[in-house]
């Protein structure tokens, strides 16, 4: 018969962590880049191999696309997964950061990782792991690997975190690699100049694997040379496409994409602002590289698989409406180049007048950004309830050196409360400025 103190033992060593004691293991216990900042970055790829030995190297039994660059990774890595799960391929999805749930970040054919799946991989690797001391973007990595080998899929489109060249994603040997953009962003950890940035990027080129970069642009060289160097095929679509009769009403687009010897008639996507139309073509290069490997991908695929991005994958937060009156928009971008195509979007919103919801993080030159933001605007300035969110007062201070003028506000929901209470029927409400400030609206 077993004594209290046994039966309290047995309780003890069977216990079982929740899900959310389990995710709150990983925001807390470990480094995580988007709450802590340089601090989690690791300029080393050991770790990631070493995690790949504890799990029986998972990264090599599933093939993949593998995708990089400053902006624009989310929206291609979304768009790519839905075209291959319209042409019926059991398609994964691993994509950062999450806005609402962790699970977000790992996906197959538009389904979030099960919790237990999360809960059983983070007790069972818990003693080896913290042995290497692993970063939270390391464990979440040897999470998506694993899950994918696990539940085999056929194709899985891996986005990288930060970077490229040192990113715990990089020990995959994809079908092929895809660059999105480069800009400024993550100066500190990338490099301070685009030619450094590009160079950190270039390092997802593997040999003899072909590669597509969205944008033509002052970096290019970095890439033709890395490819050379790894005698991998190279495409730049965008000196070859013409985007024409450009169509936006009610959340999605209409355009005609002629590329080379195709001609796309009235692509419609369920995505809209004016970044889409780079991505998109980016997009489409893959997919002609990937049919050319033998991959069955017809031009209903792509049709339908563009024509349903959000409701294939459960993409958030790009130009996202969140409200029709006041007309309530979100969007998650906030470097230079992110900021910039924010702005132009805006300017071709039809509005009397722009009330900002503005959030930033304190550990980037936000200066650049700030420069950048209409001065005729309102602003409500908060904080995202992050540690790496910059104090709205700090923000406003800041702000108004740039003749950017508004008022602070405790929480990121109390300035939009207060925007849309102080909206005209015909003016517009736009919340952005980080990643984190969207997460708590969307």
């Amino acid at each position: 018969m077993q004594t209290h103190v046994e039966n309290h033992l047995f309780f003890v060593s069977h216990y079982r962590m929740t899900y959310s004691e389990t995710i709150d293991y990983l925001f807390e216990r470990l480094p995580m880049f988007q709450r802590i900042g340089a601090a989690a970055y690791k300029a080393d790829l050991k770790n990631t191999l070493a995690l790949c030995e504890i799990l029986g190297h998972p990264e090599s039994k599933f093939k993949s696309i593998h995708i990089a660059g400053t902006n624009g990774k989310g929206s291609t890595s979304h768009m790519l997964a839905s075209i291959l799960q319209s042409a019926g391929y059991k398609t994964g999805l691993y994509t950062s950061p999450h806005l609402k749930d962790f699970r977000e970040r790992i996906k197959i054919n538009g389904v979030m990782i099960p919790e237990d799946e999360v809960i059983s991989f983070v007790e069972r690797y818990k003693p080896a792991f913290e042995e290497i001391d692993l970063s939270f973007f390391e464990w979440t990595v040897g999470l998506c690997f694993d899950y994918f080998a696990k539940e085999k899929v056929d194709i899985a489109v891996i986005e990288t975190g930060l970077g490229g060249r040192l990113d715990s994603t990089n020990v995959i040997t994809p079908e092929v690699s895809l660059i999105t953009n480069i800009s400024y962003d993550h100066m500190n950890l990338l490099g301070n100049t685009l030619e450094k940035i590009a160079g950190e990027k270039a390092g997802i080129i593997k040999p003899g694997v072909p590669v597509v970069v969205s944008e033509d642009d002052e970096t290019s060289h970095v890439f033709i040379q890395r490819a050379e160097e790894m005698k991998s095929a190279i495409y730049f679509p965008s000196g070859r496409s013409k985007v024409q009769n450009v169509k936006e009403d009610a959340g999605r687009m209409v355009l005609d994409i002629e590329m080379d010897d195709i001609r796309y008639n009235n692509l419609e996507l369920d995505l809209t602002g004016n970044y889409q139309r780079k991505n998109v073509i980016g997009v489409l290069q893959t997919i002609g590289v990937l049919q050319k490997q033998g991959w069955e991908i017809s031009e209903k695929h792509i049709y339908s698989g563009l024509k349903e991005v959000k409701h294939s994958t459960g993409l958030m937060g790009r130009w996202q409406r969140i409200c029709v009156q006041p007309l309530t928009i979100c969007d998650v971008g906030h470097n230079e180049a992110g900021i910039k195509e924010v702005v132009q979007q805006i300017s071709k919103t039809p509005h009397q007048h722009l009330h900002f919801v503005l959030g930033m993080v304190n550990d980037k030159d936000i200066s650049t950004v700030l420069k950048l933001l209409p001065a005729d605007a309102t602003y409500y300035f908060c904080k995202a309830a992050i540690p790496r969110a910059m104090d709205a007062m700090e923000l406003k201070d800041k702000a108004s050196t740039f003749h950017l003028n508004g008022q602070s506000y405790p929480s990121v929901m109390a300035a939009l409360k207060a925007a849309q209470s102080s909206a005209g029927e015909e003016d517009l409400v736009f919340v952005g400025g980080s990643t984190f400030v969207v997460a708590e609206v969307v």
